[in-house]
């Protein structure tokens, strides 16, 4: 926990770097049901894998320019071509086993959206019960993840390890993961109390 120059306590890691104060305040931890973000950020934390998610965070507007806002049918009809279209685009990570695993990873989210009726339902699904979580912040990997990872990778999907499933569900409000004494935490518990599971 940390007191910023606003007079704010928040979780330590917003103070990293001057992007994360943002990112911290208004997205991290809240509850998403829209199936596009929901795909973006699954796409997002894979190409993190083995970097920091600074680097992912500063060059966000350009993977939604590379991949068509990460709106997964579109993704999903992604040729070689648009492979070699990304591999030279300096503003992303141009790893190639990142990128065909994003595109993979749409046609598979179509398959899920298919039999699940949405992204969000099949995720939210696997909400923890808040009464059994740890310490925020003290663990990188949950029963929930490892699951989650387990059945991803049964249907196909590529980049979606426990750790990289586990940072998902802190962004993405499956959990709040906020420190106890973090001023945002209780913004997101009430966004959590106000948030139609799907």
């Amino acid at each position: 926990m940390a007191e910023f120059p606003d007079g704010v306590d928040r979780c330590t890691w917003a103070g990293g770097a001057p992007e994360f104060l943002e990112y911290h305040d208004t997205e991290w931890g809240f509850p998403v049901a829209d199936d596009r973000r929901l795909f973006e950020k699954v796409c997002l934390e894979g190409f993190q894998s083995g970097l920091s998610w600074r680097t992912i965070l500063n060059k966000r507007e350009n993977f939604r320019a590379g991949f068509a806002n990460f709106e997964i049918e579109e993704v999903a009809k992604f040729s070689e071509r648009d492979v070699d279209r990304l591999l030279g685009d300096a503003g992303i990570i141009r790893h190639r086993g990142k990128i065909e695993a994003s595109i993979n990873n749409a046609r598979r989210a179509i398959d899920l959206i298919d039999e699940k009726g949405s992204l969000a339902t099949y995720f939210w699904s696997h909400e923890p019960d808040a009464a059994t979580l740890p310490e925020p912040q003290s663990i990188t990997t949950s029963a929930e993840s490892v699951a989650i990872s387990t059945d991803l990778k049964k249907r196909g999907w590529r980049f979606v390890g426990p750790t990289t499933v586990f940072a998902f569900l802190q962004a993405m409000g499956l959990i709040n993961d906020h420190e106890r004494g973090c001023a945002i935490r209780a913004d997101v518990d009430a966004a959590r109390v106000d948030f139609a599971r799907p």
